[in-house]
Parts: structure tokens; sequence; C-alpha cells
């Protein structure tokens, strides 16, 4: 799946990334929604940054996890523009250098990156488990969505009793439900 990934061109993976990014806008858990967890992308997944942007048009608070690798999990942080300072986190992912913790309990949307994803709503995460763990905890109840490119997505993934299905799938060919 990486080097499938790797081999996207800069200008394909930028219209297929405006394309998920259009289908997820539409859906209307996410229109709905008051506070949505994004993430800062790392090569090979969706650009999510139009959704931050119309988040932030409409009124949404919008959230970047901040990974604590030394306690194993997310804490949501608000990020309130673009030009917030980011500084590199556990793994060298952009995360908010400033930015106050966000209550799990009012967080109504949770974008997901993955490495792959199935059509069973199970992802292949890049082997942490954060984000698994993240979503189990009873303060969240968020609606979870993946957001990926088509070709992350296959039949089947292996799956473990830890594994959080997601609700929603969206690619920048289709949306998948779960979970209803």
């Amino acid at each position: 799946m990486k080097a499938l990934l790797a081999a996207m061109g800069t200008e394909e993976a930028a219209g297929r990334s405006r394309a998920a990014c259009t289908n997820l806008l539409a859906l209307p858990q996410f229109t709905a929604a008051r506070a949505v967890m994004l993430y800062n992308p790392i090569v090979g997944e969706v650009d999510c940054v139009p959704v931050a942007l119309s988040a932030w048009r409409h009124g949404k608070t919008v959230l970047l996890p901040k990974v604590s690798y030394e306690q194993r999990h997310l804490l949501p942080v608000e990020c309130l523009s673009l030009d917030d300072e980011m500084v590199p986190g556990s793994f060298g992912i952009g995360e908010p250098a400033g930015g106050r913790p966000w209550p799990l309990e009012l967080i109504d949307f949770v974008v997901v990156p993955a490495l792959a994803y199935d059509r069973r709503g199970y992802r292949l995460g890049r082997g942490g488990g954060f984000y698994d763990r993240f979503l189990t905890r009873d303060e969240v109840r968020a609606v979870a969505c993946g957001l990926g490119f088509s070709r992350q997505l296959v039949d089947a993934l292996p799956v473990q009793p830890h594994d959080r299905r997601l609700d929603l799938l969206v690619t920048d060919v289709e949306i998948l439900k779960f979970n209803e």
C-alpha cells in the first residue's frame, strides 16, 4: 500500500484530495458537527486543509491531535487557523505548539487517517494504535469517519479485537456507511 500511494503523482493526489474533501463536506453528519477533529496529513494521506477552511468559515471548532507517545494517547487541541505554529510531534507530524485541550465528549466528528481501509469499516493504521484507543474511550461519542483515496480501499483487512470500526468512509470516489 505504501508503494501504491507513493506512486501517485502530486497533481493526481491533489485532485483526488479535493474530490474526497468535497464528498466529506457534503455529509449531513459533518454539516451538523460543531467540533471536528482533523489530522495533519503526511505523504499518502488526503490533504484535509479544505475541510478545515470550510469548518472555520461555518463557525466550527477545528481540533488537531497531539500525540503522547509515552502515554500512548491522542490529545485533541484547538487549532484556530492555518497560521497556528506547528511543531514536530512524536512521529515528525506537525502538531499545534499551543492550543487548548478540548473535552472529548464535546467532539462531534473525527476524521481518521489510515494506510488502508476495508469495505467492512476497518482501517490499517500506522502501527501505534492511537486512533483505536482514542475512539474506544467512553467519553468519545463522535462520528468516526475515514478519509482516504479510493486506491486505499480493499475488500478486507486483518482485524484485531481492539480495532474500532468506523462509522463512515469517504474517498474521492465513494462514501461508505457502517454501523447504521
